[in-house]
């Protein structure tokens, strides 16, 4: 099965398969009028910098919590403490994983091209996932973060590149999650790290399209459970050229498309992209390189 984590898909307007009520250009006066309002807390509260803090950012906040500013505010004031405490301001730049090519081999998930309204596409193999082999090289503390410079790299990177493209701004991605051959013990195994990394998600990066389960009502409603012949609704979303051709579509990147991360942010459509600040762990840590086989002989048991 699989679940495909997106609006319900539709294959003609792109705004029929968004919803845009409480974004930029479809406010109604109430909710523009609240935008203003929030600004000015936040400004009064030293929590708002324009340079950096944009309409699309905070009227994320706003749609959480149903355009409510006291508790729009108590989750943008939470969720800037927490960017401190973990360091998620600088996790781009100074997160350290050695570990990130063997963890991509035994838990596969990785970014591909885009759908029909130009968002990133993630697929996620929790299927695929070797547990005993990935906790042998990294820890869940480790994993967490990985996942954290994931979002921050969508946010910063994947998106930017993907609205540039479309010329318009995109905040969401389209994710599908492959949970062909799951079994309760590899998801028992990594339940911890699933809850936490879910709560996360929808505390500190709302409005994106949660990616986990134990998903909110909100984010359960833009989630669709398919089958085994998941082909068909796969294609009303997904362009065939940029579905792998593992998942019934025509792509088949050179070297895999598990291994190609290959959409606007790197393919050469928009101008100043790739940037390689956002490839650092790629660079580093290549499949190729001789540490990757030690760790892999290491998780194995051999010397």
């Amino acid at each position: 099965e699989l679940a495909i984590m997106t609006a319900t898909p539709q294959p003609t307007l792109y705004n029929a398969m968004e919803n845009l009520q409480g974004r930029l250009g479809h406010l109604t006066p109430e909710e523009e009028a609240t935008l203003r309002d929030f600004k000015v807390i936040l400004t009064e509260a030293r929590l708002y910098d324009p340079a950096t803090h944009s309409d699309h950012l905070l009227l994320r906040f706003l749609r959480a919590r149903k355009f409510q500013i006291p508790l729009a505010f108590k989750m943008w004031q939470e969720c800037q403490t927490w960017r401190e405490e973990f360091g998620t301001n600088t996790i781009i730049t100074d997160f350290d994983f050695p570990e990130y090519p063997i963890v991509k081999k035994f838990y596969p998930r990785f970014y591909h091209k885009t759908d029909k309204i130009g968002r990133p596409v993630y697929i996620d193999q929790i299927g695929l996932l070797d547990v005993k082999q990935l906790f042998a090289v990294t820890t869940d503390e480790k994993m967490l973060r990985e996942h954290i410079y994931e979002y921050e790299k969508l946010v910063e990177y994947r998106l930017p590149a993907c609205s540039l493209k479309e010329e318009r701004n995109l905040e969401q991605s389209c994710v599908i999650m492959d949970l062909k051959g799951v079994s309760l013990s590899q998801f028992t195994s990594v339940y911890g790290l699933i809850r936490q990394v879910s709560a996360y998600a929808q505390n500190y990066y709302p409005e994106m399209l949660g990616k986990m389960p134990l998903l909110d009502e909100v984010t359960v409603n833009k989630i669709n459970i398919l089958g085994t012949n998941y082909t068909e609704k796969l294609l009303e979303s997904i362009d065939p050229q940029n579905l792998p051709a593992f998942l019934g579509g025509q792509c088949e990147c050179e070297g895999g498309c598990e291994t190609s991360d290959i959409g606007p942010w790197n393919d050469g459509s928009v101008p100043g992209y790739p940037k390689p600040e956002f490839h650092r762990l790629e660079t580093l840590y290549s499949l190729g390189d001789l540490k990757y086989d030690r760790h892999v002989k290491k998780a194995n048991g051999s010397q």
